[in-house]
């Protein structure tokens, strides 16, 4: 029926208008986006309202204006502000026609004036695979403004031997230009350690989602009677648990192995249900498996938006991810937020930070079908293990939020401009 933690060691463009903050800006810092981010925007807005006053600079406006996501297969427009709170520029009129593609597929001259007449304390630029991130970092070069980096990479990312010896001597001289490198985690950090950047050059700046508003909107959604609604609403039948996917219905993120996992699971006689969030190519896939291995208890509620995730989340009781090259995995993050053990496979950049086996959830090796349904039988059959997993993923979530974000890109910049002080004296 289809139904031990460690804290691991973002002509003229159009303007959205600065917000009042609560405090004064100390610092102004520019990041560098393709368009605005339904995890950065709340970010942005965090760190302009606690002392760093920041400027979006947008390529694109395609996710505010609504398009077609090629994972997703389908349209989709957030349902959250992606612009309140924060400054924000789009970058020329064509930043409501450009489409992340190629590396020409996003130009933007107009990021050299932005740049060069913005007077930041900081540029960040988040990426490097398009044009108008060279065309940054040369701005900022040009008008002497401190330059930093941010991505996703990390080593256990799979790529073909000829494209690593292409691409890393071209990254360890892309990475030298910069004056600091902001790690998202640990693996991160692990990566732009073998790229060559020096102790000295990297700083923390993890990964993180809007904690705040996850927590008190899955709280709320967790009182019995709107939990019992929203189970309902899904065609949860049953008492039993609910595993919970909520992803992109892509190859790389292998959600036919929970589904295989599932079915063993199943035959083993285990009560359980499985709830799989998203759309995408594997979809039909996905649904004629089920049919097919008449596997029960298997609910496809289709893509929700961000508003609509966190009664889901509350609603389910475990959370997996069973991906292989995910650079971080940021739905893990949600799932945490709402007090869920997770579930995910070693490959994912953010299992380092945020799972401790036994603890708050169980890693296993992708693609390990056998693997993942050990990793899941215990938080389905042992509640009380579950909701003490679950405890602890909140526990630890806690500590990896946008104060850390905020501070960690406080200390980069202002040690940069401490040493850029010395080296004049």
């Amino acid at each position: 029926m289809q139904r031990d933690m460690r804290t691991a060691w973002t002509t003229a463009p159009t303007e959205h208008p600065a917000p009042p903050t609560q405090t004064s800006a100390s610092l102004r810092v520019a990041f560098v986006n393709t368009h605005p981010i339904q995890y950065f925007a709340p970010l942005y807005a965090h760190m302009t309202r606690n002392g760093i006053e920041i400027t979006a600079l947008y390529l694109s406006d395609f996710s505010i204006r609504g398009g077609h996501d090629k994972g997703f297969g389908q349209a989709v427009r957030w349902d959250i502000d992606l612009l309140e709170g924060y400054r924000s520029e789009f970058m020329g009129d064509a930043a409501k026609r450009r489409e992340i593609g190629g590396f020409f597929s996003m130009i933007a001259p107009e990021l050299w004036s932005a740049i060069r007449r913005g007077a930041f304390d900081a540029v960040v630029i988040h990426g490097h695979s398009l044009a108008a991130h060279h065309v940054a970092l040369a701005a900022a070069r040009a008008s002497g403004t401190p330059v930093l980096t941010r991505g996703e990479t990390h080593l256990r990312l799979a790529r073909a031997n000829w494209r690593n010896a292409v691409r890393t001597p071209i990254l360890k001289t892309w990475y030298r230009a910069f004056d600091g490198v902001l790690a998202i985690g640990t693996a991160n950090a692990r990566y732009y350690a073998a790229m060559g950047v020096s102790s000295d050059c990297l700083f923390q700046m993890p990964y993180t989602v809007d904690n705040a508003r996850f927590m008190a909107a899955c709280d709320s959604a967790r009182a019995p009677a709107l939990r019992a609604e929203t189970r309902q609403r899904l065609g949860i039948a049953g008492p039993g648990p609910a595993i919970l996917y909520a992803a992109k219905f892509d190859p790389r993120k292998r959600p036919g192995d929970l589904l295989a996992a599932f079915a063993v699971l199943q035959r083993q006689g285990v009560d359980a249900h499985l709830v799989l969030v998203g759309s995408g190519a594997l979809e039909s896939e996905l649904r004629s498996r089920v049919t097919t291995g008449r596997i029960r208890n298997v609910i496809f509620p289709g893509f929700v938006n961000q508003s609509g995730l966190p009664a889901v989340y509350a609603a389910c009781d475990v959370f997996v991810l069973p991906s292989e090259n995910e650079p971080w995995g940021l739905a893990v993050n949600e799932a945490m937020c709402a007090g869920l053990p997770i579930v995910l496979s070693e490959e994912i950049g953010c299992a380092e930070d945020l799972v401790r086996d036994g603890v708050n959830g169980a890693t296993f090796r992708a693609g390990d079908v056998d693997g993942l349904a050990r990793a899941l039988r215990s938080f389905l059959v042992d509640a009380h293990h579950a909701a003490t997993a679950g405890a602890a993923s909140r526990a630890r979530i806690a500590e990896w939020s946008y104060a850390e974000c905020t501070n960690g890109l406080r200390h980069a910049v202002e040690t940069i401009r401490q040493r850029r002080r010395l080296e004049r004296d």
